[in-house]
């Protein structure tokens, strides 16, 4: 049996996918430990996981970085932030907890996620065989590739930090810590991303990680309404925050329209009392059991995060589409060439509009057809399993 690491970010979109391979190669008898901030992994991760910390609790102006980017910045702002005030103190903070785990874990295999890079430096440095765990598609397809000096920017970046901790530059030019030589996990399929000629080398697709991911259950069930069609608005975990103006409007919306909506927003953003909304025309949860929660709707509306996207997808469900930042735009895109949403403006979109685009996906049967499509695609891919084996055969040939 080998041992697996996993090296992950505090952010729940990036942590999530992994659960579920983590699970299916304990299942399989292997030893398997991840390494990130203990406090947030906390009850997330399955029975007989390992937490090794890195750090011992982060940074706080790390772990206000992370909440701040829910507000204010857009496009190349947005990105800029990313890099420069979380991705890299993030990766130096991770270095030395990184270096600790892998001496007291000993792994066989090192799976870094692709906005970890701590993992990947130190996979690298000790020449372990490694995985990028890749749980957003947007950098398969390049998106840069039009924007050279920003993606040469991006990349000087990851030298940088590299070279900040003691690689040679040309040691550190010579790869991309964003992309493993040896495989890149990605939770998605060609059929989603589109343009597999694009890929960097050793991709392999594997469809969404959501098997046996254990969730919270407190919904009440009761309330939903099982005579008229549910909608579910999620702007992700980290977005909810400079949603008011959105989720405003999307109430305004789903009522026009006289569904049903569930909405994963604080009840404080969101005050019924303004809304004239009977009791269970408008159920408001800050959080919510997701994977259970879209068995039982008709269509969603979000962000266009990786991870909801895909899981509304791999339940066949039609989307409405309102990107904010960072590969949220580029997953949208995804969601409209492959015929399976509609895109909306997050930050001007009005209730009329927001009504316009959720009747669409609702009653043009094309787009839960063209998301049928994908959740075939999802399924054969393999998901967590397809993962673990190609883990296991990184383990058995190195």
């Amino acid at each position: 049996m080998s041992r697996f690491l996993f090296v992950v970010p505090p952010l729940t979109g990036h942590v999530n996918p992994t659960i579920s391979v983590g699970r299916e190669l304990l299942a399989r008898g292997h030893e398997v430990a991840w390494c990130g901030e203990p406090g947030f992994l906390a009850g997330r991760l399955p029975e007989g996981a390992a937490v090794l910390p890195s750090p011992d609790g982060l940074p706080a102006d790390v772990t206000e970085a992370i909440e701040e980017r829910s507000t204010g910045l857009r496009g190349a702002a947005a990105l800029k932030f990313l890099w420069e005030d979380v991705l890299h103190p993030l990766a130096v903070a991770m270095v030395p907890g990184v270096e600790a785990a892998v001496d007291r874990f000993e792994p066989d295999v090192v799976v870094a996620d692709q906005q970890a890079f701590a993992g990947a430096l130190v996979a690298r440095r000790r020449g372990l065989p490694w995985a990028t765990s890749a749980t957003t598609s947007a950098e398969l397809a390049r998106p840069l590739e039009g924007l050279p000096k920003i993606a040469a920017w991006v990349r000087e970046t990851l030298v940088d930090f590299q070279v900040e901790c003691g690689v040679p530059r040309a040691e550190a030019e010579a790869g991309d810590l964003r992309f493993s030589e040896h495989l890149v996990l990605a939770f998605t399929t060609e059929a989603f991303v589109g343009s597999p000629e694009t890929f960097p080398p050793a991709v392999v697709c594997v469809g969404p990680s959501t098997d046996d991911r254990p969730e919270r259950d407190d919904f009440p069930w009761d309330r939903l309404d099982a005579d008229r069609p549910t909608v579910l608005v999620s702007l992700g975990t980290v977005n909810q925050a400079a949603g008011e103006r959105f989720f405003a409007a999307a109430a305004e919306a789903l009522l026009e329209l006289g569904v049903q909506g569930v909405l994963v927003a604080p009840p404080e953003l969101l005050p019924l009392a303004d809304l004239d909304a009977g009791p269970d025309d408008l159920i408001v949860q800050p959080w919510v059991p997701q994977l259970a929660l879209l068995d039982e709707v008709d269509a969603v509306v979000t962000h266009a995060g990786h991870n909801t996207t895909c899981e509304a997808l791999a339940h066949g469900l039609p989307l409405v589409v309102a990107p904010i930042r960072d590969d949220q735009p580029v997953v949208a895109d995804q969601v409209v060439a492959a015929g399976a949403g509609v895109r909306v403006r997050f930050g001007r979109v009005r209730p009329a509009e927001l009504a316009e685009a959720v009747r669409a996906v609702l009653d043009d049967p094309t787009y839960r057809e063209a998301a049928v499509r994908l959740q075939q695609s999802f399924h054969e891919a393999g998901g967590s399993a397809r993962a673990a084996d190609e883990l296991e055969k990184l383990a058995v040939a190195a």
